[in-house]
């Protein structure tokens, strides 16, 4: 079974999950490394208030629930993309590994990565809102 190994360093978190979406959806094992410096673009106050909302929202015991650590959010990304309904759906998002950094056994691999976003672009990545959030 082959394995494909993305960077999320810098890349838009939902491109990424798209495009490991259907990595997955072919069979394909996929591993998610530098998942903490992924961004969401937009307004970073915007985006703060729109997950602190949904973190908010619910019952403690009783959910939803929403996580806080950026490694969960971007795998929940991820399962939003796959049909959690089907077997298939079901079996590719258990192929899928993510990561905050990257460890040993995976250094040296050749990560693929997508597309990038600017410096100056409006942006925060899933570490900063995952702090921001706490």
């Amino acid at each position: 079974m082959d394995t494909v190994y993305y960077n999320a360093e810098k890349c838009i978190a939902g491109r990424l999950a798209s495009a490991a979406a259907k990595e997955l959806l072919k069979g394909r094992k996929v591993t998610i490394v530098n998942a903490e410096k992924a961004v969401i673009s937009g307004d970073q106050a915007a985006t703060i208030a729109h997950f602190r909302e949904k973190t908010s929202r619910g019952d403690p015991y009783h959910g939803p629930f929403y996580p806080r650590m950026p490694d969960r959010m971007l795998r929940r990304m991820v399962r939003g993309m796959v049909p959690r309904g089907k077997p298939s759906g079901q079996a590719a998002f258990r192929r899928l590994q993510v990561y905050l950094a990257v460890p040993q056994e995976f250094e040296g691999k050749p990560f693929k990565s997508t597309k990038q976003i600017q410096e100056q672009a409006k942006a925060i990545s899933l570490e900063l809102l995952c702090r921001r959030l706490k």
